[in-house]
């Protein structure tokens, strides 16, 4: 499938950022891209670092100069700056808007588009990562193949399951910060606990993926824990204190906010 000649963002927030820079980066895949103004401070980082990026004061004037266009503005104010604007048939778009109704998406855009949504997390700068993407669809699929691996999901179920999963980035990070709090407070230098953590959990990321998709995450716990060693005593105590009961909750209290049960 190939890729569109220009690309619209309206919205200019660090997911723009992100998608723009990996789309651009050494070699560029994209032509051309369009950007809105705001954020002002994004709009014009972008523009001087990549010579194929314009910056337009108009959203209206984004969705008139490109076929494809991305809706990238918070979800709080996303019907109201989606309402005005005149959408043609056919149009494609994307939405990377969280944890907002596709049909609210269509009510807002009043046209037939062809609406695609999406998960792209801060690592499409680089182009790593992996992106949901909600319908299957070979265009969509391309511009995150680009950027990332891409998820295709058959159901709106498999999307808005895989959202709420995305919603850990936060936690993992939270882990490693409380973490290198508890060897700070018992004597290792925080830079000394930072250095060490960092590699150790990109290790074990690298491990899954190695792994391949079959990976089951079980076994390979058990291979990273010894019978009545220290890893086992560690998963064990966070089982059994309530730990993976307080994510599951965590979980499906975000799957609610997902789905609007």
């Amino acid at each position: 499938m190939s890729l569109p000649e220009r690309i619209g963002f309206i919205g200019t927030g660090a997911i723009t950022d992100a998608m723009v820079r990996g789309l651009l980066a050494e070699p560029a895949a994209i032509p051309r891209v369009v950007v809105s103004q705001r954020s002002a401070d994004i709009s014009a980082r972008l523009a001087s670092d990549f010579p194929q990026v314009h910056v337009s004061p108009d959203n209206q004037a984004i969705i008139d100069g490109c076929d494809t266009v991305v809706l990238a503005i918070r979800p709080q104010v996303a019907e109201e700056v989606l309402r005005p604007l005149q959408f043609r048939d056919g149009q494609k778009v994307i939405s990377v808007i969280a944890a907002t109704d596709r049909h609210a998406l269509l009510e807002w855009i009043g046209a037939g588009v062809h609406l695609t949504q999406a998960i792209p997390l801060p690592f499409v700068a680089h182009r790593q990562g992996v992106t949901a993407v909600f319908p299957a669809d070979a265009g969509t699929a391309a511009i995150f193949g680009v950027l990332s691996n891409a998820v295709e999901c058959e159901t709106k179920a498999e999307y808005e399951l895989l959202a709420a999963a995305s919603a850990l980035m936060a936690t993992y990070f939270g882990i490693m910060h409380r973490t290198t709090e508890w060897l700070a407070e018992n004597g290792l230098p925080e830079e000394k606990g930072r250095a060490y953590l960092a590699p150790l959990f990109a290790g074990l990321s690298e491990a899954a993926v190695l792994a391949g998709p079959k990976v089951d995450f079980m076994e390979m716990s058990r291979e990273f824990a010894t019978r009545g060693g220290l890893n086992e005593q560690v998963l064990q105590d966070f089982d059994r204190k309530g730990g993976t009961d307080a994510l599951k909750r965590a979980l499906d209290r975000v799957l609610e906010r997902i789905t609007n049960r």
